[in-house]
C-alpha cells in the first residue's frame, strides 16, 4: 500500500533537508503532499539553487521537472487552499513532517491555531492520532519553546531536532543532512541506508 506524507516547510533554515526528504520519499514510492510557507519559500532561495516561484501550480511544475515525477506522485498546495485534501480528516494523510518548522509555526500548532493549510494539515493528522513529526530549528529554546515542544510531545508528536551526529564518519555537509533525514524516514518506518548505524561501518 503507497502511503501518504505530506511534507511541510516553514520559514526557519533548513531547506536542504527537506529537498533531501521529498527526494527519499518519492523514491521510495510514496504519494508526498507539499505545502511551503512564504518565508519558506524565501529561505529555499537562500539555502539552495532552486526559487520556488509565487504560485502553488508552477511550483508543482518546477518540483515535477526537479525531481522528475509526476503530479501523483507529488502534489503541491498553496497556503490558503482549503479545499485540498491535507485539511480534512477524511483525506488524512499516513503521517507529516513538518520540516523545518519555525517557532512561529510551532506555537500555532501546538495551540490548534490554524491560520493556514500547514497549521490545519498539522491539526487534522493529531486530531485523527496519525503521526506528526516537527523539526524544530532555533537555537538556543526559550522556555516558551519548549513548553510548546512539550505541549506536542504529550500529545505524542515526535520533535526531531536537526541535530546531526559525527560517529558515522562525516566527509561532507551532505553527510550532516542524511543523517537528520535518516531519522525522520526511521521514524515514518521506511527504510532507508543514507547513514550509517550506530555499530555499523558504511560499505
Amino acid at each position: 500500500m503507497i502511503k501518504t506524507i505530506t511534507v511541510a516547510m516553514t520559514g526557519a533554515s533548513g531547506a536542504p533537508y527537506t529537498l533531501r526528504l521529498l527526494e527519499q520519499l518519492l523514491l521510495a514510492d510514496c504519494h508526498v503532499q507539499f505545502i511551503c510557507s512564504q518565508p519558506g519559500q524565501i529561505v529555499m532561495a537562500m539555502e539552495t539553487n532552486l526559487k520556488l516561484p509565487s504560485s502553488p501550480q508552477q511550483i508543482q511544475q518546477q518540483l515535477n521537472e526537479h525531481f522528475n515525477c509526476t503530479q501523483d506522485q507529488l502534489s503541491v498546495y498553496g497556503l490558503d487552499q482549503w479545499t485540498a485534501p491535507v485539511a480534512s480528516g477524511s483525506s488524512v494523510a499516513d503521517a507529516m513532517v513538518v520540516c523545518p518548522c519555525s517557532m512561529g509555526s510551532l506555537a500555532s500548532i501546538a495551540h490548534g491555531i490554524s491560520n493556514n493549510l500547514i497549521h490545519r494539515a498539522a491539526d487534522v493528522i493529531m486530531k485523527e492520532r496519525k503521526k506528526l513529526i516537527i523539526v524544530p530549528r532555533e537555537t538556543p529554546f526559550s522556555s516558551l519553546h519548549l513548553e510548546n515542544m512539550l505541549k506536542l510531545s504529550n500529545q505524542d508528536v515526535i520533535i526531531l531536532p536537526p541535530n546531526p551526529a559525527f560517529y558515522q564518519g562525516v566527509e561532507s555537509i551532505q553527510d550532516l543532512i542524511d543523517f537528520v533525514v535518516s531519522r525522520i524516514l526511521d521514524q515514518l518506518n521506511i527504510e532507508n541506508k543514507l547513514s550509517p548505524r550506530w555499530g555499523q561501518k558504511d560499505d
